[in-house]
């Protein structure tokens, strides 16, 4: 997937974090009958407005008079290499946290020289994005001992710490009880696909090659077609529908749990909501994870206009869940293509989520489309949701 137009996405994303252009501007006028488009300035209010964690903190005294400042976050993924701290890389912790050192206590500071640490603050975040993942409203939180220190200086010192790459975009005083993790109810993500030229939705030809090389024998066994025949015929799928892609992501709504190795996602097995009880047995895989998948759905749309070029005709994936595994949204979308490609049965992925294959998943797609849109501390609402 790697030969598709991905600058162009990058400048749009770009572009967003500088406040030039929104989410909303993906959709033409014309398809919001069909989808169910939001100002992202009414999706920010409406977060401050119902987060019951956004209480200040009663006046307390000793260690239990820190202060806690929530912060709502924007960066571009294409300037940094993901949000983890490492040493020698830039990351947005490590911008963040060091901008922050000037709001360090003087208990911490003088802890920190004694060690010849750097002054930094400590940021807890809602979720790690990887390298080349850019956040739109990332929500990460820091405290402090300091009773002087404003909301308004905070964004301020983190505003001009990387001008144009990062954007804190409000600071409010919280309780101390707020976690942006662990307090959090869902997140929500959304990729951006973009079609070769602008004009159909072609395969690329890493797609291509894993339809090629895939091994569909352990398909056969969960009642999947088996399309290597029509490979070996010379029939390869080059194309795919959009209607398709979001016929098969509609089927993971509901409860589904996730086989991992490492921090990778290897295989998924599915536990819908409705009526269907699911078994495993022991594997070399790991043990299950599970996650409730509030919304996933796919829309055509249209990139606008950016500085580098025209417009281009895109893909939009738009998924919500409690929670996220590493590249697990990206291996969805990837899946979800492959697959689609292959003209494969709406219930597909839910069968491929049975597979005790290390292959039943594609690689996962590149992170240059990916966009973590929000996260949210109260019950979720599809009413938010871009795509209906």
């Amino acid at each position: 997937m790697s030969a598709r137009p991905w600058q162009k996405v990058n400048d749009f994303y770009a572009e967003m974090v500088q406040g030039r252009v929104s989410l909303s501007d993906l959709f033409r006028k014309e398809l919001l009958q069909t989808c169910a488009v939001h100002d992202d300035t009414e999706i920010i209010e409406d977060i401050h407005e119902n987060d019951i964690d956004s209480a200040p903190a009663k006046d307390r005294t000793g260690r239990w008079a820190r202060v806690t400042f929530k912060v709502l976050l924007s960066y571009h993924g294409g300037s940094f290499q993901g949000w983890q701290k490492q040493p020698g890389l830039n990351t947005v912790q490590g911008i963040v946290e060091r901008s922050l050192g000037k709001f360090v206590d003087e208990k911490k500071t003088q802890l920190l020289n004694e060690k010849n640490l750097p002054i930094e603050g400590c940021v807890v975040v809602a979720g790690r994005t990887d390298k080349g993942v850019t956040a739109f409203q990332q929500v990460c939180s820091f405290y402090t001992w300091r009773k002087d220190v404003k909301p308004q200086d905070i964004k301020s010192t983190i505003n001009d710490a990387a001008p144009g790459k990062i954007n804190a975009i409000s600071v409010t005083e919280v309780s101390r009880e707020f976690h942006p993790n662990f307090s959090a109810k869902w997140r929500r993500y959304l990729y951006v696909f973009p079609f070769n030229d602008g004009k159909e939705a072609e395969l690329s030809s890493q797609v291509e090659k894993d339809l090629n090389e895939h091994d569909y024998t352990f398909t056969l066994d969960n009642g999947l077609h088996d399309y290597k025949d029509q490979i070996e015929a010379g029939n390869k799928p080059t194309r795919f529908e959009v209607s398709k892609v979001n016929q098969l992501l509609s089927q993971l709504e509901g409860l589904i749990r996730f086989i991992v190795s490492g921090y990778d996602v290897i295989q998924i097995r599915s536990c819908y909501y409705r009526d269907i009880e699911c078994h495993f047995s022991p594997n070399k895989f790991g043990p299950p994870t599970e996650c409730f998948v509030f919304h996933a759905r796919a829309t055509e749309a249209i990139l606008p206009c950016t500085q580098a070029g025209s417009e281009t005709k895109i893909m939009c994936i738009e998924l919500v869940a409690n929670r996220f595994l590493r590249k697990m949204v990206r291996v969805l979308v990837a899946t979800a293509v492959r697959e689609a490609a292959a003209g494969a049965e709406e219930d597909a992925l839910l069968k491929l989520m049975d597979a005790t294959c290390r292959r039943a998943t594609a690689p996962p797609s590149p992170p240059d489309g990916l966009c973590l849109v929000d996260v949210g501390y109260t019950d979720f609402d599809k009413k938010i949701c871009f795509i209906s």
